[in-house]
């Protein structure tokens, strides 16, 4: 640029535009932002610059230096410019000062690269603290490298041996007869997953079949008793209502005072006669129950048949839902006809008893039979006064009722059981609910 500034300083004094047109071309060829033309005491004789506050004035040992004809490169605090200095020797006591903005990257750049500079020599100064630093750290990450790995081992050998541990416990509660035990259930492996869920219905089964097994032992002991109980009380009922026929026919004529008195004392008895002959009759029909006798049966229509029965002289609302389709089950149609006639009357009494303290309370039976793949529900609802200790109303001679005999649940349970099925009596808000599953066949 100061060899072509010195071609056109004869321009300078005589054509000044021209010469400013010459440095301006010279400023954007050579991509400078700033043109300064100054004297020895850093006057400034010509500018060419977008802010006049852009000058940096050299010092005087710079000047001196560009006095013999050097370029000099301007030392200043200002980061974001370069400047540089030399002697235009067309010119009495003129000096060419041009500055260039610098990138911010190129800023940032050195600044990192100085920073990385300093800490090399730091780290290098610290040599001796880093190795011994990095040894610890070494010692560190092995010392909890093997730590993790014998967490690890720890946790993976649990994995797999807790699951064993585990079954090795339900299978000696089994051995015991402790069927309520099951296997834990836990996160791990599917295969042990499996196994365990297997071995959980397995118990399952065998608590069923247990079950089962046990209320088929009460009933046979209840029957003996039962049948026992019915002989027993049977045999002196006979005897006991002649002997009253004939108090009656041979002293009533013959009583003077008190006659009406006797007459009720032998009526009275004789209605008690009869309800411990109504009682008696409940007993040897449950002990004389037969085996039912299996076929294949349609379900839907049995059900309908037992509310139908019911429907056409209640006083309540029953209802009846169910699929179109047909559903067949191996049974007994008499025995399974008995069990739902006398679930509904069981609903029926429930009613009336909450309708003798609310004479206005309409009661409902909902009855619904579902298609559960493999089996049958039949659910049967009501809104009556619910069952007091469902734990203990399957018992034989159980009951809440003012005149029950505690057989009818039951003789139902015992039915439902005998066709391999489930009854489940649970208290509702209010009534009762009362769910029969049965295996469904083709």
């Amino acid at each position: 640029m100061s060899v072509g500034l010195n071609r056109a300083s004869s321009l300078f004094y005589s054509f000044p535009e021209r010469f400013k047109d010459i440095a301006r071309s010279e400023k954007l060829l050579r991509r400078v932002d700033d043109i300064f033309l100054i004297d020895s005491s850093s006057n400034i004789i010509f500018s060419d610059t977008d802010n006049i506050n852009n000058f940096i004035e050299p010092n005087e040992e710079e000047i001196n230096r560009a006095l013999e004809g050097v370029s000099v490169l301007i030392i200043n605090n200002v980061e974001s410019k370069t400047s540089a200095m030399i002697k235009l020797n067309s010119l009495i006591d003129t000096y060419l000062l041009i500055s260039r903005n610098v990138d911010p990257e190129i800023i940032k750049y050195l600044n990192e690269t100085e920073q990385a500079v300093d800490f090399y020599y730091s780290i290098e100064n610290k040599q001796l603290g880093i190795k011994i630093t990095f040894a610890i750290i070494y010692i560190l990450v092995v010392g909890l490298l093997l730590f993790i790995s014998t967490i690890v081992a720890i946790a993976f050998a649990d994995r797999l041996t807790k699951p064993i541990i585990n079954l090795i416990s339900a299978s000696e509660n089994i051995s015991k007869g402790i069927l309520d035990s099951k296997v834990p259930e836990f996160d791990t492996d599917e295969e042990f997953l499996m196994l365990n869920k297997n071995f959980n219905n397995m118990i399952e089964r065998l608590k069923k079949q247990q079950d089962k097994l046990l209320i088929a032992e009460r009933y046979s002991a209840w029957e003996s008793v039962a049948r026992k109980l019915a002989h027993e009380i049977k045999n002196p009922l006979t005897p006991i209502q002649l002997s009253i026929d004939r108090l009656q026919e041979k002293f009533y004529q013959k009583i003077l005072v008190g006659k009406d008195e006797f007459k009720n004392y032998l009526t009275t008895i004789n209605r008690q006669i009869k309800d411990i002959e109504t009682l008696v009759n409940e007993f040897s029909n449950f002990a004389r129950m037969p085996s039912p006798v299996f076929r294949k049966i349609e379900i839907n229509a049995i059900v309908k048949g037992s509310v139908d029965f019911y429907k056409m002289s209640s006083e309540n609302e029953i209802s009846f839902h169910t699929s179109n389709k047909e559903l067949f089950i191996n049974g007994d149609k008499d025995q399974l006809h008995r069990v739902f006639i006398n679930l509904i009357k069981n609903s029926e009494d429930s009613i009336s008893e909450k309708r003798e303290k609310n004479k206005l309370y309409k009661g409902k039976i909902y009855v619904e039979i579902k298609d559960n793949n493999s089996y049958i529900s039949i659910t049967l609802t009501d809104n009556g006064i619910g069952i007091q200790d469902t734990t203990k109303i399957m018992t034989p001679y159980f009951t809440t009722k003012k005149d029950g005999t505690g057989l009818g649940l039951p003789i139902v349970s015992k039915i439902i059981n005998e066709h391999l099925g489930e009854i489940e009596i649970t208290n509702i808000d209010p009534g009762v609910k009362i769910l029969i599953t049965l295996a469904k066949i083709k």
